[in-house]
């Protein structure tokens, strides 16, 4: 059978004026037609289709594989156990790993696939790892090598999750890599990616068993649910929120975290980065080096309701371009310095119905960040929340700082129940626009509202 000729050339105007009449026909007939700029039709009992990760359908049962230390479809206690399970699951189209009671030792991260669900016993299944080591290297090597050679083994092995951190010979900054050593001569290490950085000797180099417990970049629809995670903090270096944190994601979408608790982590408990549509929520974080819960820089309509942000440097910190999100029922307790930090780009987020108590310097700190025209934390909703007992002396309980406008501070509740001493409840910067302060109940400061632009 020959093949239809497709032509190229425009439609003949005859042509157009027999098209439209035909149209105008077919819509005498009644058949259903959509206007221009209409909505799609809902999709309605979706069937499995090929390449359409979009809408699935509800199915009643799920492939799922239980891991434990006595029973279970795989026996194990250490990253690698867990990670032959989500890969197994992952290869089966998606599932269940559900972890039973013990803990489980790691070193090196568990990189998550997409489509899965994290799913442990509470309090009982904890995921931990054991104390780091940092070993100077004794090579250089160049950004599009592969390999390190360490001064010493130490107590390196293949598998072992990584950190490589230098001075940058270009900018004087450091460099901070993460990589997985995958083989061995002496002390001289495989990666599993190449460097794209130069350590060179001249920048001190040095690799460190750092990573996260559990991690991803660029996958989607995960569920970590009913899990303890365990930083060891104590017995580990600090690794920046930015490369790691008991939970530490890179441009992700569509994460849930539920009931999980991170603790002692030296960084961040619960951080993500680029990553968009995340929920987390009934989760305890505390007793970490960092912060708390770290929606990263571009991260988009989080959704952070009903956790426990204790004993922190700062409880919940909003980074860099944070936009439509919502922080609601949330407590943050004793963290250091801030109970919730706000700044750079950060808007158009609702902080709604909070209890944010016992912050070492400030409760809700709108940030100064200077940076651009207009870099500042604008159009936030900031409705129902209790703060109690800020800072020292000279402590202030919401702290609107540097060129911040279109803000609303409605319906919170501002305690102070240890003296008033110079303690202020509302305080907005000279430099600060529009902000909407109105039916606020605060007692026990020195000063309730300090308005730097009216002086």
């Amino acid at each position: 059978m020959s093949r239809p000729t497709i032509h190229s050339r425009s439609t003949p105007l005859s042509s157009r004026r027999r098209f439209l009449a035909a149209t105008a026909g077919l819509m005498a007939t009644g058949l259903p037609t959509i206007a221009r700029g209409a909505e799609r039709p809902a999709v309605n009992g979706p069937r499995a289709t090929d390449g359409d990760d979009r809408h699935e359908p509800d199915w009643d049962e799920r492939f799922t594989l239980t891991v434990g230390q006595k029973d279970g479809d795989l026996i194990g206690r250490d990253d690698r156990v867990l990670q032959a399970a989500v890969d197994y699951v992952a290869r089966m189209g998606g599932g269940t790993v559900r972890i039973l009671p013990g803990a489980y030792t790691l070193r090196n991260s568990v990189f998550l696939p997409s489509g899965i669900r994290l799913f442990g016993s509470g309090s009982e299944s904890i995921i931990t790892r054991g104390p780091s080591e940092t070993v100077k290297l004794a090579a250089d090597s160049d950004w599009y090598d592969q390999e390190i050679t360490l001064a010493k083994a130490g107590g390196y092995r293949v598998g072992d999750g990584v950190v490589l951190k230098t001075k940058n010979p270009h900018n004087g900054s450091v460099d901070v890599i993460r990589r997985t050593l995958v083989a061995r001569s002496g002390n001289r290490f495989k990666l599993d990616d190449g460097i794209r950085k130069n350590l060179w000797l001249s920048g001190q180099p040095t690799c460190s068993s750092l990573f996260p417990l559990l991690t991803s970049e660029r996958t989607a629809d995960v569920v970590i649910e009913n899990l303890t995670l365990d930083g060891n903090r104590s017995n580990t270096e600090n690794l920046n929120g930015n490369y790691g944190g008991a939970i530490f994601l890179q441009d992700c979408n569509r994460y849930t975290i539920r009931g999980v608790e991170a603790r002692n982590y030296n960084g961040d408990g619960i951080s993500f980065q680029i990553c968009h549509d995340v929920v987390v929520e009934d989760c305890h974080s505390h007793d970490n080096a960092d912060l708390g819960l770290h929606p990263g820089s571009g991260s988009q309509r989080p959704l952070l309701k009903n956790n426990r942000l204790e004993r922190n440097t700062i409880g919940l910190f909003w980074c860099w371009g944070v936009k439509f999100g919502l922080a609601e029922g949330n407590t943050m307790a004793g963290n250091r310095n801030y109970g919730i930090s706000i700044g750079h780009n950060d808007t158009d987020n609702v902080m709604r119905n909070n209890h944010v108590s016992d912050s070492g310097k400030v409760g809700i700190l709108f940030r100064d960040d200077a940076r651009g025209q207009d870099f500042w934390a604008n159009r936030n909703l900031v409705e129902g929340n209790t703060i109690v007992d800020s800072g020292g002396e000279t402590g202030v309980a919401i702290d609107v700082q540097g060129q911040t406008k279109d803000v609303r501070l409605v319906g919170n509740t501002i305690q102070e129940t240890r003296r008033p001493m110079q303690r202020i409840g509302i305080r907005i910067a000279a430099a600060a626009g529009p902000v909407e302060v109105r039916d606020n109940a605060i007692d026990g400061v020195s000063q309730a509202i300090v308005d730097e632009r009216a002086t």
